[in-house]
């Protein structure tokens, strides 16, 4: 029986078919909650023999015999079965079906092919980065541009159709203000040397002239609503300000890899806001309250007296608006059963709102209703556990901070290795810097704060960029030795039949070739947890801990022998070991590195 690329997956089907066949009592409600094991007592455990026991008032231990029993003897071939405490059941790879995973799942193409039985057939767009025009990106938008990023790259991988779609903010309130200050407060001169400095000074100076004077936030008002209404002198400056922006966000998103499929703007969905008016209003949902139209959920302990206002009392639309019109057309246009959209956890109340308000109407109108998920991050800190700003108390701008981080990491790159050219070490720099910038955030659980310090993520020890680059590095000087003169290693992605000696290749033996054979094999069920809750620090971890898996390996056993059999066995745990490194790291968004 061939070796399943989704172990645990495979585990839960086969429990389920097993305790069918010893006729348990109401089989069909059986759920083994297979889940991966601590190390000591094995690979995987199956932990829903408790609750279904105590439930019918069974002996779980008996039942978890009875499973044991009439498992096929296909899983006894390849796991060892046995029982833990009251009724757990753990199942430990044997290591001929380690060898066989590892021969099987020996390519990129391979190992995604094994994943997308995850997500086949669903279509997930997923909202990213989403900056607003007119200010440069800073410091604090790269968590949403990064995450977003994994997230797309391992939806993919697993499967997913993924859309891609940049919702930029460029049709809000701040472009009363803007339009305002750009008619009264331009430096034409400035305004030619740096547009996008003079974009965000005159917003700025608009901002905080409207503080002082109603006069003026009355004035920008009524720019808004006229350019909202369709105003060519104001549309025209509108169409200015956003290609002065989307060149800059260009820039940005090219040095990070990142890429979108759409490029839809609140400005999009303009013609499309009166229906949400008219069919809120007909489902009975909406209401005028103070001038606004607003939805209320008085069922919600929170919201029961704050309104969801989703058209202003002067008749412009608002983020409500536009994020409602959203929903229906990717339900619509896209098809999309799935629909994750990523901001810092300042707007957990507007999206809460937004899905309650989704909900009701769709449910009133029959439309399909698609899996929502609001995928929150916390905020990058300074040293001094407060938001991360220059000496002036301004946001570090993100263009400058990846140039300090290339700049930073070839003075670290020169230091090690000053034979390599300057042009190679500028590379090396490029890959090492802009990855311990990307990686230190993916490494965070994104729903927590995290302090940013250089010293930290350009480490060459712990759970850093530059430790896992090392190590991938570090491979593939294993195989430069084996073919000296070569102009480049061996392809981590090669297949069996590129590698001929992989044939010759035994079971694993000992305990360090066992203990990384059985994290190489982890790699789906990580895959699965990362991509279930959208959280790519799960596979930061693992991909750190292989690593380190593997620097234990390879202190313990010397990998180029003369016994064929074990020569080979420990190269296909060193090729294994590069592919899934390099694979984990460029679905994190990583470039990664020959040499190092």
């Amino acid at each position: 029986m061939p070796v399943s690329f989704a172990i645990a997956e495979d585990l839960n089907a086969t429990l389920i078919a097993a305790a069918i066949a010893a006729g348990l009592a109401d089989a069909a409600a059986f759920a083994p909650e297979v889940r991966t094991a601590d190390p000591r007592h094995g690979d995987f455990q199956a932990n829903g023999v408790l609750g279904y026991a105590k439930a019918r008032k069974l002996n779980p231990r008996a039942v978890a015999e009875q499973l044991i029993a009439a498992l096929p003897p296909t899983t006894r071939e390849q796991f060892d079965v046995s029982i833990a405490g009251p009724g757990f059941i753990n199942f430990k790879l044997k290591p001929a079906t380690l060898l066989a995973w590892l021969k099987t799942y020996d390519s990129v193409e391979h190992l995604k092919s094994g994943a997308s039985g995850f997500y086949q057939g669903h279509r997930h767009v997923v909202d990213f980065s989403s900056p607003n025009t007119a200010k440069q990106l800073h410091v604090g938008h790269i968590r949403g541009m990064v995450i977003g990023e994994a997230i797309c790259r391992l939806l993919a991988f697993c499967g997913s159709a993924v859309i891609r779609d940049n919702h930029i903010g460029d049709w809000g309130t701040q472009f009363g203000k803007l339009i305002w200050g750009f008619k009264n407060l331009r430096n034409d001169s400035a305004l030619a040397t740096d547009p996008l400095e003079e974009l965000e000074r005159l917003y700025k100076a608009a901002d905080a002239a409207s503080k002082e004077n109603p006069a003026i936030l009355d004035a920008a008002r009524a720019e808004l609503v006229t350019l909202q209404a369709g105003d060519p002198d104001n549309l025209a400056l509108w169409h200015k300000i956003n290609a002065i922006s989307s060149g800059a966000f260009s820039e940005i998103y090219r040095q990070l890899d990142i890429r979108f499929d759409h490029q839809l703007g609140e400005s999009f969905y303009n013609d499309k806001l009166q229906r949400v008016y008219d069919e809120l209003r007909e489902a009975g949902l909406a209401e005028d309250s103070q001038g606004a139209l607003v939805v209320f959920h008085p069922e919600h302990p929170r919201f029961k007296t704050q309104p969801f206002i989703i058209r202003k009392s002067d008749g412009a639309s608002n983020y409500a608006s536009t994020d409602l019109a959203t929903m229906l057309y990717r339900v619509e246009h896209f098809k999309a059963d799935a629909i994750a959209i990523l901001t810092d956890t300042r707007q957990t109340d507007h999206f809460e709102q937004l899905w309650l308000t989704a909900q009701k109407w769709f449910a009133k109108k029959g439309y399909p209703l698609p899996r929502f998920e609001h995928v929150t991050f916390g905020s990058i800190l300074g040293e001094d556990g407060k938001a991360i700003k220059t000496r002036s108390g301004d946001p570090i701008k993100l263009k400058a901070l990846l140039a300090e981080a290339e700049e930073r990491a070839f003075a670290l790159v020169t230091e090690k290795s000053p034979e390599i050219p300057e042009a190679e070490r500028r590379d090396i720099a490029n890959a090492v810097g802009i990855g311990a910038v990307r990686y230190a955030d993916l490494a965070q659980n994104r729903s927590s704060d995290y302090v940013f310090t250089w010293d930290k993520i350009l480490s060459f020890e712990g759970n850093t960029a530059p430790y896992l680059l090392y190590a991938v590095a570090r491979i593939h000087s294993i195989f430069r030795k084996l073919a000296p003169g070569a102009q480049t290693p061996p392809s981590s992605s090669a297949t069996v039949s590129d590698r001929p000696s992989e044939s010759l290749a035994t079971a694993p033996e000992t305990d360090a070739e066992l203990a990384l054979a059985r994290k190489l094999a982890g790699f789906p069920s990580t895959l699965q947890l990362t991509t279930t809750q959208l959280r790519p620090h799960f596979l930061c971890t693992y991909l750190y801990e292989l690593a380190g898996e593997f620097s234990s390996f390879y202190v313990a056993e010397k990998v180029i022998v003369d016994d064929p059999a074990v020569r080979a066995r420990r190269l296909l745990l060193c090729a294994r070991t590069l592919l899934i490194l390099e694979t984990g790291l460029h679905l994190l968004g990583l470039r990664t590195l020959t040499r190092m």
